[in-house]
């Protein structure tokens, strides 16, 4: 079993102030420690109530030109590098919390997001980290763009990236990450880039208010004109530029040979961000950009709510149980051949855990169905009812002097057949308190971990005559 982690938030409250990439406007971000399950939010203090965007794949509205998200109306540009940081530094929980729609773009990469978070510091908190582990291969492909992710089992986080956009200038490259506690040293200070003829087509539509040579590297595609020159001379508010002879644009020097390629490894770390859960597994992003990376995240993200939702809880079979079925049979007054528990694993104020080893010797499989013996749902249900009686009954001093009986179901739904030879174990937790001796309780089967039967129950007991 994989060792459990502590959730972390940070330590204390620290501010970076900047400017926005795309909106050119001054921002003040705030990275403020957050409670355990809280995960990444964004909050917009600039507007009427202080609205806040949870850091969610499904918000993400476009991705032209960094990952946008929007939920009712409110907007955060440029998401990706600060929550890059985030996974990077391994903080769970935190607010960000902003004066404006955008983080501030400070040199194009994570580096100073991870400065900020070294200076405030990380504590542990008391919840344990919910891992992802990925068990089967998950794929998306842009069919138009050839862009593909898929992520395969590992031991830990791993991503690799593989770009080619096609131009001589940059070429093909690869970055991989082995281990996130290698983000700071390896991936956080590669700044994004742009292809010349991408920034003049921004140029000439105010798209790139908040860029300068200090934060973007500019990759020369294509032979550059006097005019055009003149051009990013002045929104660049620099003297004189030139063309450097590996094909960037000078007064920058690249990080590494491969600083692209790991630009777009931060930014897959930060748009899978949005899963809103740590992976376990290894991602391999060929060709990879905001589109395809966000509409990985979302298929990801859903496949993961689906498997949180049928979650099979792991109980040791092996271990005494704290009521054998002659205990049970003290409690409840269910005699063979309708006594449908043998074993209560657990049981406390709020829950039951109780378990059937169901055998070919059951009455019921004689006409039910010859030849094909499956476990009818009514007495599926009814054996979950039995171990919510338990629950019940554990309330009242004398429980060999009660029945129980049915007053509602709601809501059963029947996933899969019960065979001869299965072992089911039942969890009932109540969805009210006991009262007057009415139990309102969510029941689940489960059998092979998978979800088989589940339904709301409502029993009473009442004294025998």
């Amino acid at each position: 079993m994989a060792t459990k982690i502590k959730q972390r938030t940070i330590a204390k409250e620290v501010t970076l102030q900047g400017v926005g990439l795309h909106t050119g406007e001054n921002v003040t971000m705030k990275l403020i420690p957050a409670p355990e399950n809280h995960g990444y939010a964004f909050k917009r203090i600039d507007l009427e109530g202080a609205p806040v965007i949870n850091a969610d794949a499904n918000y993400v509205i476009n991705t032209q030109r960094g990952t946008n998200l929007e939920k009712n109306g409110v907007k955060i540009q440029t998401s990706e590098h600060v929550l890059a940081a985030l996974v990077g530094m391994e903080i769970d929980n935190i607010l960000i919390e902003l004066d404006a729609p955008e983080p501030p773009i400070m040199d194009g990469s994570s580096k100073y997001f991870v400065e900020a978070l070294e200076k405030a510091g990380a504590i542990d908190q008391e919840a344990d980290r919910e891992v992802y582990v990925i068990k089967d291969v998950v794929s998306y492909k842009d069919e138009k763009t050839g862009s593909e992710i898929t992520v395969i089992p590992s031991d830990n986080y791993q991503v690799t990236t593989m770009v080619d956009f096609g131009t001589k200038v940059l070429g093909t490259q690869n970055a991989t990450l082995d281990k996130i506690s290698d983000f700071k040293t390896e991936v956080a200070d590669a700044r994004t880039f742009s292809f010349l003829h991408e920034l003049e087509v921004l140029l000439e539509n105010g798209l790139i208010k908040g860029g300068d040579l200090n934060n973007a590297i500019v990759y020369v595609d294509k032979e550059i004109s006097d005019s055009t020159m003149k051009k990013l001379e002045k929104a660049f508010n620099i003297g004189k530029l030139s063309v450097k002879p590996n094909g960037i644009l000078d007064n920058l020097t690249l990080h590494q040979p491969n600083e692209a390629a790991r630009h777009k490894l931060l930014d897959v770390i930060g748009d899978l961000a949005l899963t809103g859960t740590r992976i376990q597994g290894k991602v391999i992003a060929n060709k990879p950009g905001h589109f395809v990376n966000t509409q990985f995240a979302k298929k990801l993200s859903k496949i993961i709510k689906a498997e949180r939702r049928n979650k099979v809880p792991q109980y040791n079979l092996n271990q005494p149980p704290m009521m054998d079925v002659v205990e049970i049979m003290r409690r409840l007054p269910h005699r063979p051949p309708f006594l449908l528990i043998d074993s209560i694993l657990e049981l406390s104020d709020t829950h039951v855990v109780g378990t059937k080893n169901v055998t070919m010797n059951e009455p019921f499989f004689v006409g039910h169905f010859p030849g094909a013996p499956v476990m009818p749902g009514v007495l599926q249900v009814e054996a979950m009812a039995q171990t919510g009686g338990i629950l019940v009954l554990n309330t009242v001093p004398d429980p060999e002097n009660y029945l129980t009986f049915f007053m509602k179901m709601d809501n059963v739904k029947f996933k899969q057949k019960v065979l001869p030879g299965d072992t089911l174990i039942f969890h009932c937790s109540l969805i009210t308190p006991i009262r007057r001796g009415i139990c309102h309780m969510q029941a689940y089967a489960y059998a092979n971990n998978k979800l088989v039967c589940e339904a709301e129950l409502m029993a009473q007991i009442a004294k025998k005559n």
